[in-house]
C-alpha cells in the first residue's frame, strides 16, 4: 500500500476528500496530514479519520525538522491541498516528481505568489474571463511553475461572481484531484 502525506493550511475539504477516496481503495492511504496552522479545520477533519497530524511553524518547515518527519514516513507522494507556504527546496530536492499541488486556475494564468483562493476568483471575474479551471502540477522551487499534470476548464458567464466561480472550482477539485492522484500512484 502506497503512502500519501497531505499538506494543508485551511479548512481541509480537499484533504478530507482525498482521505475518504483512498480509504476505499487498495492503491494508497493518507498516512499523515501536515499543517502550518494550529487552528486549521483540516486538523479536526484528519482526526475524524484517525489520521495523524503534524503541526509545524514556518521556521520548522524551512529548517530540517519537517523534512526529517517526512523521511521517517517515507511517502510515495506528497500532496499540497490548500497549503499556502512556499515549499522549501530541501524537501523538493529529496522528493523530485513526488510533490504535487492543485491550483484553482488554468496555469500559467493567475499563478504565483499571493495568487490563491478568492484572490484568484475575484481577478478572474474582474478580467471577465470566459473560462477558468484547475491545474494539478508538480511542485518545484517557484510558485506554480512545476510541470502541469492535468488541467480541467469550466465555462463562466457574465453573471458569475467570485463566489460562484469558487463553487465551480471546488466541484472540479473534488472530482478530479483524487482521480489524478490515483493515476500518478498506479505507475
Amino acid at each position: 500500500m502506497k503512502k500519501i502525506i497531505v499538506f494543508a493550511s485551511g479548512s481541509g475539504t480537499n484533504a478530507e476528500n482525498i482521505i475518504k477516496h483512498f480509504a476505499k481503495t487498495k492503491i494508497a492511504n493518507v498516512v499523515s496530514v501536515f499543517t502550518n496552522n494550529a487552528s486549521a479545520k483540516v486538523i479536526e477533519r484528519a482526526k475524524n479519520y484517525q489520521i495523524p497530524v503534524e503541526i509545524f511553524s514556518k521556521n520548522e518547515l524551512l529548517e530540517r525538522k519537517v523534512l526529517q518527519k517526512i523521511q521517517e514516513i517515507d511517502p510515495d507522494l506528497i500532496v499540497l491541498a490548500g497549503f499556502l507556504l512556499k515549499f522549501p527546496e530541501n524537501i523538493i530536492e529529496q522528493y523530485p516528481d513526488k510533490i504535487i499541488n492543485i491550483h484553482p486556475a488554468l496555469l500559467p494564468n493567475y499563478g504565483g505568489k499571493g495568487m490563491y483562493g478568492m484572490h484568484i476568483h475575484r481577478a478572474v471575474v474582474e478580467n471577465k474571463e470566459k473560462e477558468t479551471g484547475i491545474s494539478i502540477h508538480f511542485v518545484n522551487e517557484h510558485y506554480d511553475e512545476g510541470g502541469i499534470i492535468f488541467q480541467k476548464n469550466v465555462a463562466l458567464t457574465e453573471e458569475d461572481t467570485a463566489e460562484t466561480v469558487a463553487e465551480k472550482i471546488h466541484e472540479l477539485e473534488q472530482k478530479y484531484f483524487p482521480e489524478i492522484i490515483s493515476r500518478l500512484l498506479e505507475f
